[in-house]
């Protein structure tokens, strides 16, 4: 365990999907949280907020000047149209992050959280590139096209070098969690889908690939990600090292799907190629619906696109490869902790339905 005491952290990017979680995971453990975020909304109680742009190189120093946190966790990135850019963006993000902290000191551990495009490419040549062999295994080389998530390790690679801080990067799947007007959310997507299809009374369609169906995948509980970056940082035996992280089972979507539309009461249908079409496409007509959805339930969110990330699940689903990770490295490192899949999905729907998020 860390032996600082210091026990001050800072979450950038602490609304999301994951710095949600890591952030009051850290605050039960005791330590004084400090989040980062362009806005206060979402931001988790007990959590110290920074308002500051990760693209405003100066505005960073002066945001984080005197904060001296003892581990920092990176879960934020900008999405743009294309890769060139992404990299430029996401690169800045991280540079500006750390460059920020450099002059103050007392940072012993940075934690990046990344994702599978690490092996399958980014969204603009989504795996097209594909070298390695399923389970990915985090050894594998680069491939040889542009990913902003290689440009951001060499960024934290070369900052930690000159700084002296540890660090570690967490390669997640599909992330299973808990958040509102996030730009990565299938557990809500696929739940606004299934209210919009049985109010339409219309069957709860897979919309992606055959091979997605029928393939093998894992997913990421949120919680269980943030489990592991929190280890990561507090331990030695996470410090330098690059980890995978999903739950530690698998599945096939054509054995998932009809649990998810029996929990909706919704008939459902598998892919097929007469009616095949990209959630975008069969939902670019739902803002409408769900605003009559959330009136006749009183939902707290009445814009879908607060709450469903078409693009995300899209690219998720319709994969023409099976996807799914190695976890021997941390656990023979040390992290044991795992989720079931479908518990995960169902306990995060129960709590949208809590929060009043969906209806009841």
């Amino acid at each position: 365990m860390s032996t600082s005491n210091n026990r001050r952290a800072l979450v950038v990017g602490v609304t999301g999907i994951s710095g949600q979680v890591i952030a009051k995971q850290l605050l039960a453990d005791g330590w004084e949280v400090f989040g980062l975020s362009r806005r206060a909304e979402g931001l988790p109680a007990g959590v110290h907020h920074v308002s500051a742009d990760l693209l405003d190189a100066e505005g960073m120093k002066k945001a984080l000047a005197g904060l001296k946190p003892e581990i920092v966790f990176m879960t934020a990135w900008v999405k743009k149209d294309t890769e060139a850019e992404n990299i430029a963006v996401n690169g800045a993000t991280i540079r500006n992050l750390l460059a920020g902290l450099e002059p103050d000191g007392g940072v012993r551990h940075v934690a990046l959280q990344t994702g599978l495009k690490h092996y399958l490419g980014p969204f603009d040549n989504y795996a097209n590139a594909v070298m390695a062999e399923t389970p990915f295994h985090e050894d594998e080389p680069r491939l040889d096209v542009p990913n902003f998530y290689y440009t951001q390790e060499d960024e934290l690679f070369s900052a930690a070098k000159k700084q002296g801080f540890t660090w570690s990067v967490h390669r997640s799947h599909t992330i299973f969690g808990y958040a509102v007007d996030n730009a990565m959310n299938m557990v809500l997507t696929l739940s606004v889908y299934a209210e919009i299809q049985k109010a339409l009374g219309k069957p709860f369609i897979f919309p992606g690939s055959t091979q997605a169906w029928n393939g093998v995948v894992d997913v990421t509980d949120a919680d269980l990600l943030g489990e592991q970056l929190v280890w990561a940082a507090t331990n030695p035996a996470g410090e330098n090292q690059a980890f995978n992280i999903a739950n530690g089972d698998t599945f096939r979507w054509r054995w998932l799907w009809p649990q998810i539309a029996e929990h909706f009461g919704v008939a459902y249908e598998g892919p097929k190629a007469e009616h095949f079409q990209p959630l975008q496409e069969q939902m670019k007509d739902a803002a409408p619906v769900w605003e009559e959805i959330a009136k006749k339930h009183g939902l707290a969110v009445s814009d879908v696109t607060k709450l469903a990330s078409w693009w995300h699940s899209d690219s998720d689903l319709g994969r023409q490869i099976e996807c799914f990770t190695d976890m021997t490295k941390s656990r023979e490192a040390g992290f044991l902790n795992f989720r079931s899949s479908p518990k995960s999905f169902f306990a995060n729907v129960e709590a949208y339905r809590n929060a009043n998020i969906l209806p009841r």
